[in-house]
């Protein structure tokens, strides 16, 4: 009896790893179903955001609604409105605002500031406006979208100009924050008071400004030549 007992357990594990790939999934931890939800929940959060009323009207309730969760679903993830706002407008973002690698850092800086421009004239652009205007009075808002948007993004640009001070076209000694406060900072200014001025071609005037002007002088020497 214990042999047959023995057998029949085998018999199952073995029928288990032989199940068809659906039957596998069925029994399958919930992880892909998890990350589905958490994406629906991020898309319904960018999608509201866009409506009237904004980041102040903006409810977990209705997120929970849109994306077809539960309340519970939506906190288990993003502890406060302000980290599940942030966190939607990074995910929208994340692919287009990948830094380059061309070859040339003005050229990489360039690109990557074009696509932020683009994003700021979209409709999701009243998100920034949101998040900017929102944390002014609420400093976990403002927090969350240094941590969870601009905070990824900066990390990113350090490294490609890091690459521009090996490759010589940056002096070794550049302050990289000077650097990217003077290429972003007029971004973001443009885009809070003068949106109409803000366009592409801004993008490649102030990285001409800037990083031309911090070229050491004998990579220009020798261009000169």
């Amino acid at each position: 009896m214990s042999q047959n007992h023995t057998r029949s357990a085998g018999a199952r594990i073995a029928a288990a790893r032989n199940e068809p790939d659906g039957v596998k999934r069925k029994r399958a931890p919930g992880r892909p179903r998890s990350e589905e939800s958490r994406r629906s929940i991020l898309r319904s959060t960018v999608k509201l955001l866009k409506q009237d009323g904004g980041f102040p009207e903006l409810s977990i309730e209705a997120v929970a609604a849109d994306a077809n969760v539960s309340k519970t679903t939506v906190y288990r993830w993003w502890p406060t409105k302000a980290a599940l706002v942030a966190d939607a407008f990074s995910a929208s973002a994340n692919e287009e605002l990948q830094f380059p690698n061309t070859g040339s850092v003005q050229k990489d800086m360039s690109l990557q500031m074009r696509r932020l421009i683009r994003i700021l004239r979209s409709k999701r652009g009243k998100v920034v406006a949101a998040l900017i205007a929102g944390g002014q009075s609420d400093p976990e808002l403002i927090q969350a979208f240094r941590d969870r948007f601009l905070w990824p993004r900066r990390q990113q640009a350090y490294q490609t100009l890091q690459r521009g001070i090996d490759r010589g076209e940056l002096p070794a000694d550049s302050d990289l924050d000077l650097i990217l406060d003077s290429l972003y900072g007029p971004i973001y200014l443009r885009f809070l008071i003068r949106h109409d001025k803000l366009n592409e071609t801004f993008a490649n005037e102030i990285c001409a400004l800037v990083l031309q002007g911090l070229k050491p002088r004998h990579t220009t020497r020798a261009r000169a030549r």
